[in-house]
């Protein structure tokens, strides 16, 4: 990102002045069922059976040599009217099939939760969210029915919860999806959530620091609720805190974040001023010292901006959100006194409300000897924000903003097992956003998150594991009125161009692995008006290209749609060099040229 001089340099180009009073969102991006409803009935009709709506992703493969799938249904349940109502819950014990094969956490080399849904009538999209033991393990956004109803899928790999659906004490499956069914709302959502299981013979010998952990610590609100596990963060003072003790054995730590917005916030990305801004943060604190911080995905649920945009294909991350790492293994030092110590989460800028809850995963000396730990450096410089303005005439104005955030920390730890290990965790994040709004007429956001996270760490041989993460978000948004025309008609147009890119790296002395993952989403729809103010037409549309490559293997698909329908659809799992690194940016079409325009 650029330094602070270049910054100093925009405030004299853009003519800085104080902050004009204008609504944190001019433009409406949320439609009532009404205003859906009377859109609709001017597109094309949708076919007469459920459709299917689908995220595009890779699916999950089982390493070599694996056998199975176990499956196992978890639950079964029909969420009608459940808004500030306890989770549905359920008993869970590991499969038989677990069992049979070992019960061992290191016997599954492949863990699959999914979740497959159905609804019928009026309702809005809701965030649901699924936990065992109190740690989350999918988050993800419920698709909006039509009348003739709708049934999609959700598969995550959960590999890496393994320790968790291995415990053989007994433990609680809660599943919380806040849901409001009325006369005017009557979507009731039907849904099942399965366990897939694949086992691999013998168990893979562990390797120090890599793999599934072996304890995962929940860091959320505890049972029995009348609402969901997550803390609810309303504005930028507030904290969602939890009190846990660690393991003294304990040798490496790394906590996993999941975030969503809603309500005011639910669009931070397009607000101004008034709106406290457009950049938001999610810091992580333990006994008030920061160590890390998490610049979130831009995420649009299923009736965001215009809802017809993710029909049939969803937005990018909308069915199952993302979650992300920071790595706490240098600051065990504060934690391995057999104490507790205070988790904290909030959001820098935030308006009402977040849900954000982590996941502590653990892995512990094997002999069971406690671990010592020291702190050896510690830089985190404070965060580097800013916004200019510019008017550009009566209800005319452009921002510009940018932030930087540099965290650092280096510490060792003393094991029974491994000797003497000494971690280094860096994260360098960046952001860039333009906001560009005209009156009530148009609004052009163009935003790009630059964030790098790694962890080294050393022993008395040399280096013992190495991880390594190059993330790159982008988001694009038009909402405006074009094509007006002297008799008064014009033509509403809704543009989203989202993109997410991803390089990863792990090693350890006797592996290596990488990843490369680009997914590119376009979206466009356009309402055409006539001169008495009636929508006389509708049309929509996706395209999306996703790459993945990495050393266990390869898949690709491009897949575009028009309306309901899919027009061209085609995947691939051949691993071909170097053809995924561009996806997340290179698509261009001229429904969305007029953002640069």
């Amino acid at each position: 990102m650029a330094e602070s001089f270049v910054h100093v340099f925009l405030f004299l180009l853009l003519a800085i002045t104080s902050y004009p009073v204008v609504l944190a969102s001019p433009h409406k991006l949320r439609l009532s069922a009404s205003e859906l409803a009377a859109i609709e009935a001017r597109a094309p009709p949708p076919p007469d059976q459920p459709t299917t709506f689908f995220e595009v992703d890779r699916p999950h493969r089982p390493p070599p040599g694996s056998f199975g799938p176990c499956s196992t249904v978890l639950l079964s349940h029909s969420f009608a009217y459940t808004y500030t109502k306890p989770p549905v819950t359920a008993a869970y014990s590991p499969p038989p099939c677990l069992a049979a094969a070992g019960g061992h956490a290191s016997l599954i080399s492949l863990a699959v939760l999914e979740w497959r849904a159905a609804c019928r009538g009026v309702q809005y999209d809701r965030i649901f969210g699924v936990w065992l033991g109190g740690a989350e393990l999918l988050r993800g956004c419920t698709a909006e029915p039509r009348a003739n109803g709708i049934v999609w899928s959700v598969s995550k790999d959960i590999t890496k919860y393994a320790s968790l659906l291995a415990a053989r004490s007994p433990s609680t499956l809660a599943v919380y999806l806040g849901n409001v069914v009325n006369e005017q709302y009557t979507g009731v959502y039907h849904a099942n959530l399965t366990l897939h299981l694949y086992f691999r013979h013998p168990p893979q010998p562990p390797q120090p620091g890599l793999g599934p952990a072996d304890v995962i610590v929940p860091i959320s609100q505890s049972l029995p609720l009348n609402d969901a596990l997550w803390f609810q963060i309303q504005n930028g003072q507030d904290v969602g805190s939890a009190s846990l003790a660690v393991p003294t054995n304990a040798y490496r730590a790394v906590l996993e974040v999941y975030v969503s917005y809603h309500a005011d916030d639910e669009f931070w990305y397009t607000n101004t001023a008034d709106g406290h801004g457009p950049f938001r943060e999610v810091t992580v604190s333990i006994d008030g010292d920061l160590v890390g911080a998490v610049w979130p995905f831009p995420v649009i649920y299923t009736g965001g901006i215009n809802p017809l945009l993710w029909r049939p294909i969803t937005g990018i991350g909308s069915f199952s959100l993302p979650s992300y790492d920071i790595e706490i293994t240098p600051f065990l030092s504060k934690l391995l006194d057999g104490k507790a110590h205070e988790f904290d989460v909030s959001v820098t800028n935030a308006q009402d409300v977040w849900f954000i809850d982590a996941n502590l995963h653990l892995w512990l000396d094997p002999r069971g000897a406690p671990t010592t730990a020291g702190l050896t450096s510690y830089e985190a410089p404070p965060l580097d924000t800013h916004i200019a303005f510019r008017p550009d005439g009566p209800g005319d104005e452009f921002y510009y903003t940018t932030a930087f955030r540099r965290i650092s920390a280096t510490g060792w730890v003393q094991t029974s097992s491994y000797g003497k290990i000494t971690a280094t965790w860096t994260q360098r994040l960046g952001y860039e956003n333009t906001n560009e709004v005209r009156g009530d007429s148009l609004q052009v956001v163009n935003q790009t998150t630059e964030a790098y996270s790694g962890v080294h760490v050393v022993d008395r041989a040399g280096v013992a594991y190495s991880q390594e993460a190059q993330q790159s978000f982008r988001l694009d948004i038009f909402v405006g009125v074009v094509n007006e025309s002297s008799n008064g008609s014009y033509t509403v147009a809704r543009d989203v161009r989202l993109g997410f890119a991803e390089e990863r790296v792990a090693a350890g002395r006797a592996a290596f692995w990488s990843r490369s993952l680009g997914n590119a989403q376009e979206c466009a729809v356009t309402m055409d008006v006539d001169d008495e103010g009636d929508t006389v037409g509708v049309s929509w549309g996706t395209r999306q290209s996703y790459g993945y490559e990495a050393t266990d293997g390869c898949y690709s698909r491009d897949v575009t749609s028009s309306g309901y329908a899919i027009v061209s659809d085609h995947s691939d799992e051949a691993c071909l060099k170097g053809s995924f690194s561009s996806r997340a940016g290179a698509l261009a079409p001229p429904a969305l040229a007029r953002m640069s325009s």
